[in-house]
């Protein structure tokens, strides 16, 4: 695995998301419920950033069509999107927040 800082631990409110890019890859990057979480930041139903939606019950929302996704699967929870996002590992270090963009969590149904 090869972790990359993204950003400090202090740097992340709640429940709001802030958009990275690591190795060309867009990553939305969330603390909510006590966990720190990074999904890929383009909705799987249209070209659209993830980060600019809002954050509830451990999912984010596409601002545009109203899909959300499952901050620890990438599963959306309702149409139109009917892909999943990748979903990358986090640690958290020194009070750092460090990702893996290479190795995706995801799991295709």
């Amino acid at each position: 695995m090869a972790f990359v800082r993204v950003c400090g631990l202090s740097e992340l409110e709640e429940d709001t998301p802030k958009r990275v890019e690591l190795d060309g890859t867009p990553v939305s990057v969330v603390q909510t419920e006590g966990e720190v979480y990074a999904i890929h930041d383009i909705c799987s139903h249209a070209n659209v950033s993830l980060s600019e939606g809002e954050v509830e019950d451990c999912q984010i929302e596409c601002w545009l069509h109203g899909s959300a996704f499952d901050l620890r699967t990438g599963k959306p929870s309702g149409l139109p999107a009917t892909r999943p996002v990748p979903v990358y590992p986090v640690k958290i270090e020194g009070g750092n927040v460090l990702v893996d963009v290479r190795a995706s969590l995801t799991q295709e149904s």
